[in-house]
C-alpha cells in the first residue's frame, strides 16, 4: 500500500468490500429514502490515485446505480474531484474520518460526513448532513460491515 496507509492509518482500515443500508431522513426524521450498498475501497498500488472507492447502490424495486470515486492525496487529505463530486476527507481521531464535499448536479448545496469504524475494523456507521443555502435540510445515516 502506498505511503498513504501511515500517513491516514485510519482511511487504510476502510480498504476491501462493504455492505449496508444508506436511510434518507429529513429533519423530522421521516425516511425519504431507503437502499442497500455495496462499496469498495482501494488503495491502488500504481497510477496517479492513492485511493479509489467504487459504490454499488440497489434499490428494491431493481434500480441501481454505480459511482466511482478516484481520489488523491496531499496535504494530510485525501482530495476528490470528479464528474460528481469535489472535496476531501482527513482523520480526526483513531477511529473517525470526516468528509466535506458538494455534489455538482447540486448547485448551493454542501455535506459534511463522519464515518466510525470499529475496534475490530469489520463494522461502521456514517452519516451525512446535508445542507442547502446554509440550512440543514437532511440526514443520510449509513450503517455497514466487512464483507472482504
Amino acid at each position: 500500500m502506498r505511503m498513504i496507509a501511515w500517513q491516514m492509518p485510519v482511511l487504510a482500515r476502510h480498504e476491501g468490500e462493504w455492505e449496508g443500508t444508506y436511510t434518507y431522513v429529513d429533519t423530522d426524521n421521516k425516511i425519504l429514502d431507503q437502499h442497500s450498498s455495496h462499496l469498495t475501497c482501494t488503495f491502488p498500488e500504481e497510477g496517479e490515485h492513492a485511493y479509489y472507492q467504487i459504490n454499488r447502490y440497489m434499490w428494491p424495486d431493481g434500480k441501481t446505480e454505480e459511482h466511482h470515486f478516484p481520489a488523491k492525496y496531499a496535504e494530510g487529505r485525501i482530495w476528490w474531484d470528479t464528474d460528481r463530486i469535489e472535496g476531501c476527507a482527513w482523520e480526526i481521531d483513531s477511529k473517525t474520518v470526516v468528509l466535506t464535499w458538494k455534489r455538482k448536479d447540486l448547485p448551493g448545496e454542501y455535506l459534511y460526513e463522519m464515518i466510525q469504524i470499529s475496534d475490530c475494523g469489520n463494522k461502521r456507521g456514517r452519516t451525512w448532513h446535508w445542507f442547502r443555502d446554509d440550512e440543514m435540510y437532511m440526514r443520510t445515516v449509513i450503517k455497514e460491515r466487512r464483507v472482504k
